[in-house]
């Protein structure tokens, strides 16, 4: 510990010596360059070895740190060091901690150890990846490794795609695409070329970007059509059928069927195969939201969770998800590689070529683009399919072992997913949800969150830390536990 610290020392020395003698704060010289780095990556670590036993939760005085951030008018040059000691100890107590072994929150996960080293080696290199000709060994591999995820979903050969950044962006192309492919003249006069509202439908369980989505591609908010759930938070595919048909006696014009693998409230898969029936029969672009539950691809266990992944013409995974990259790193996948081309086509003076076999910027939304898919590849080639496969089975193990732990205390988890969620409703009228989520949130020893599957208020919690172990579920437990036996709830607040 005390060498360490002199080193740390010495390190600071050196730094402001270097830092004085070279005016040039923004490309500093390789020794500065290499002593800051050092001091960085100990502070990282140390902050790090530090997160587990913290809480979860933030803790820090806003009115402190907004004041000393409203003082930084960036009029005179501060101490990189200091700037890294402020920064970290900021982010220590300002964040909910999604690294943290007991945040069983949303998809967000404890990054893969490649994947951080990823992120320094694109820095370093930062390769403008928009144009082949500009980065052919960075378009290369990330090619790689869409036919390769391409393939493990089950898709032909001769499918494509490209890295996104997230499973919105990847979703948004799988309209653009659906667009594109059902009206020829939407390329060129837009939503016009319709005779009638464009119409996409998702289940009202689904992540609902897809308003978003549909605002900003100028079809507007109404396109978005929302499918019941059949009772188990999985759309219900004949009422699906009947809206569809409804839609059409009504003049207006079904475009696209998007279909949830891993619903974000409660990890449930849409029934896929009947999706795609519907689909085929009505003539509409099939896509598949499996951002989420994508990653059990990997799994020779669970593959079967997703049956019917293989008939869609378009899917959309999130690395920064289930497979444990870094943020954002989504990946849109599809089986009609002309449609895409066509899509994203466009034409200028100033680039290299525009050649849609190669070139991503005529292929994808995004123009100029960071070298996302390199936090995957060496994810992928560290830990291949059988140590993915043990990622996602472990977590899989460890909300076994939560709902297990419980239910002899008489909580019940009301959805039957295999995507490491599960949704818990505490025993009786122990407590109303939302106050049992607030305290156990507000203690700092866990993090979970409240939501609802079909009306009812449920706890949710969710898998999402690869260090995960059961002493961390135990302590979840624990919590709930805590926090169960007190003030009673009303059943009608909690059923909504």
């Amino acid at each position: 510990m005390i060498a360490g610290t002199v080193v740390l020392v010495v390190i600071h020395v050196i730094l402001n010596c270097c830092m004085g003698m070279n005016e040039e704060k923004l490309f500093p010289d390789e020794s500065t360059r290499t002593a800051i780095a050092h001091f960085l990556h100990e502070r990282l670590r140390t902050a790090r070895n530090r997160l587990p036993n913290g809480p979860v939760t933030p803790s820090v005085n806003l009115e402190s740190f907004r004041a000393t951030l409203k003082s930084k008018k960036f009029e005179q040059p501060e101490d990189i060091q200091e700037l890294f000691e402020w920064v970290i100890a900021s982010l220590e107590t300002g964040i909910v901690h999604p690294t943290h072994p007991r945040y069983f929150g949303l998809f967000n996960p404890q990054p893969t150890f490649p994947a951080i080293c990823a992120d320094a080696i694109a820095a370093e290199f930062n390769p403008q990846i928009c144009v082949w000709s500009h980065a052919p060994v960075a378009v290369e591999i990330e090619n790689h490794v869409v036919e390769q995820i391409a393939s493990r979903a089950g898709l032909p050969n001769d499918s494509r795609g490209h890295f996104t950044s997230g499973g919105s962006e990847a979703n948004c192309t799988a309209v653009v695409c659906a667009l594109t492919a059902a009206e020829s003249k939407f390329a060129q006069i837009g939503a016009r070329a319709f005779k009638g509202q464009p119409k996409i439908y998702v289940s009202k369980e689904s992540h609902l970007a897809w308003f978003k989505i549909a605002h900003q591609l100028g079809i507007g908010r109404n396109a978005v059509s929302l499918v019941p759930t059949d009772g188990s938070g999985r759309m219900d595919t004949s009422l699906l059928h009947q809206q569809i048909q409804h839609d059409l006696s009504n003049d207006e014009v079904p475009i696209l069927i998007a279909a949830t693998a891993g619903t974000t409230n409660a990890g449930m898969v849409d029934p896929l195969q009947e999706s795609a029936e519907v689909a085929a029969h009505f003539g509409l672009w099939y896509h598949i939201d499996a951002a989420w539950g994508g990653a059990l691809i990997a799994s020779p266990k669970y593959r079967g969770e997703l049956d019917g992944i293989e008939r869609a013409d378009s899917i959309t995974i999130d690395a920064h998800k289930w497979f444990a990259t870094t943020m954002g790193a989504g990946i849109f996948l599809t089986r009609r590689a002309k449609v895409l081309a066509e899509a994203f086509s466009v034409s200028t003076d100033y680039m290299p070529s525009n050649d849609a076999s190669v070139d991503p910027y005529v292929t994808s939304i995004q123009w100029s683009r960071r070298f996302v898919g390199l936090r995957l590849f060496l994810s992928l080639c560290v830990a291949g399919w059988e140590g993915y496969a043990r990622h996602v089975e472990h977590a899989i193990n460890m909300i076994d072992r939560l709902v297990n732990e419980l239910a002899p205390a008489g909580w019940t988890v009301v959805n039957a997913s295999r995507m490491a969620v599960a949704c818990l409703v505490p025993p009786g009228n122990s407590i109303a949800v939302n106050d049992l989520v607030d305290r156990v949130v507000a203690a700092g020893n866990s993090w979970v969150s409240m939501t609802r599957f079909e009306g009812q208020a449920v706890v949710r919690a969710c898998a999402t830390n690869g260090n995960l172990t059961e002493s961390d579920v135990d302590q979840l437990v624990a919590d709930l536990m805590k926090h169960t036996v007190s003030a009673p709830s009303t059943a009608a607040e909690e059923r909504g």
